[in-house]
Formats: structure tokens, sequence, C-alpha cells
């Protein structure tokens, strides 16, 4: 039996990949061109305006109507993501029946499809004279040029965060603890619960939030089911656009910076919620 030898004291051991600096300083380069550079810049154009002026943009009851609307749709689709989501992954993890992988392989199509083209078909679904829209239309249940159109835009493109995060974690989450619960009598919803719900939480609410700020900056796939009324189905982010195309760049600037504040502590609070899921799942028994 031969074994290796350690490495001499205060000798740091080879990697397996070396180019740790170049692969570290390529890494760092990209991160602040890409992502740094253009949130420095916005948070600049935003605050060379002054406070008194970002708030009077921000507060205007027109731009306060675009990011109450978003904020509201973005949060229904996200509860609705966040549900669904959940049973998508449960169902292609824990069964199998024929069409498993086609299905599995459909979870993508918001990924792949132009959000332009989502949009028109959504609005081609839902319109009076559509698939949907027929039979929801004369129950008074209008889905087009309402909040309901751009929720349902919002979680058409966005669902897949929550499936693709939580899938992995079910998949590679150990049977035995289950068939431990129930055989100490636990039921299937106990077991859900206390077992299989805690060690797949940090995965739901990292994939939940990623919904949520995609929600907050979709654009494509809104603008032509929900009808850009102003004060009533217009987002945030077309606004900006409409800002921008007025040339009024300051207050495109506090929109968007809004939303990226919005955005960023959207993050911060799903980090702070992980690192306590996962805290508690390793102090439980």
């Amino acid at each position: 039996m031969t074994t290796l030898p350690l490495p001499a004291w205060g000798v740091r051991p080879k990697r397996v990949l070396p180019g740790f600096g170049l692969t570290m300083g390529v890494t760092l380069a990209f991160l602040g061109i890409v992502v740094l550079l253009p949130t420095v810049a916005l948070v600049l154009k935003g605050a060379e305006i002054g406070p008194a002026r970002f708030w009077a943009i921000a507060t205007a009851p027109r731009t306060f109507a675009a990011l109450k609307l978003t904020l509201l749709a973005a949060t229904m689709a996200t509860i609705f993501n966040a549900l669904y989501g959940l049973l998508m992954a449960w169902v292609l993890v824990r069964y199998d029946f024929p069409g498993r992988r086609l299905l599995d392989a459909l979870v993508d199509i918001p990924f792949a499809l132009p959000t332009a083209v989502a949009g028109l078909t959504l609005s081609a679904l839902f319109s009076a004279n559509g698939w949907y829209g027929a039979v929801l239309e004369p129950m008074g249940l209008p889905v087009v040029f309402t909040i309901w159109g751009v929720a349902i835009a919002m979680s058409f493109t966005s669902i897949p965060f929550v499936i693709r995060t939580v899938q992995p974690v079910l998949e590679d989450l150990d049977p035995q603890y289950e068939q431990a619960a129930r055989t100490l009598g636990a039921g299937p919803f106990t077991c859900f619960v206390r077992v299989v719900l805690p060690a797949i939480l940090p995965a739901l609410v990292v994939g939940t939030t990623l919904s949520l700020a995609r929600c907050l900056g979709e654009f494509g796939a809104i603008v032509f089911i929900a009808g850009n009324l102003p004060m009533k189905t217009e987002i945030a982010s077309l606004l900006a656009v409409i800002r921008l195309e007025e040339y009024d760049y300051n207050g495109a600037a506090v929109i968007a910076l809004v939303l990226l504040l919005i955005a960023l502590a959207l993050l911060a609070v799903s980090g702070l919620l992980q690192a306590l899921a996962t805290r508690h799942r390793g102090r439980a028994p």
C-alpha cells in the first residue's frame, strides 16, 4: 500500500487546476466591465440630480403607479411560481411516466423563446376571440389589458428559475430520511413538511427570489398583453423606455435605479433567508 507524501510545512499543495491568478483576473475583469461599471454609471446618473429631484421623480403619480403595478404583479406571479414550480419539480423528480423527458425539456421554453414572441402568443390566447379569452371573457374575467395579463406574462418568463433551482436538490435528496420518517409513523404531509421541505427550502428561496427579480425587469412579454395604459397597466420598465424616448435621461435613470435597488434588496434578503435556512437545517437533529 502506497501513501501520498505530505506537503512540507509552509508549502502549499499544488492545485489540480493551475492558473488561479489568471482565471480570477479574467473573471473579475469581465464582471467589472459587464456588471459593475454599468451599475456604477446608473447610480452616478441617478445621483447627479440631487435627493430632492430624485424623490420628486420617484414619487410622481405616473412613476408611483407604474412601480406599484410592477411590484404587485410580480408578487402575484412569484407566489404562483413558487407553488407551481415546486409541484412541477416534484413531479419531474419523483415520478416516472411516458413523456417525462419531453415535459422536462418544455420547462426551458421560456428561456429559449424571445419574450416578444411570448407576449404576442399570450395576447392572442387571452384576447376576446382567443382560445382562453373566449372562455374567460363571458365569465367576466378579462385578462388582456389588466394586471392579470401582466402577472401571467411575468410568470411565463420566470417560472423556470424555480423549477431548475429546486429540481437538482430534490434529485440529490437521500430517500432514506423519508423512509425513516414513514417508519416512525409520519404521514405523507408530515414527512414532506418535516423532512423534505427543510432540505429544499434554501433552493426554493433562491429560485423564488430569482423569479421575482426577473419579473421586475421583464419587458418584452408584457408590453403586448398589458396595453400600456398610463396609470393602469403601464409597467416601470416601459415607463423608463418612454422617458428615454422623451430624452428625459434623468427620469429614466431614476426609474431604473429604483428597480435596481429593489432587486438588490431582494437578493440580499434571499441570501439572508438562505443562510438562516441552512443554519437551521444544520442544527436540526
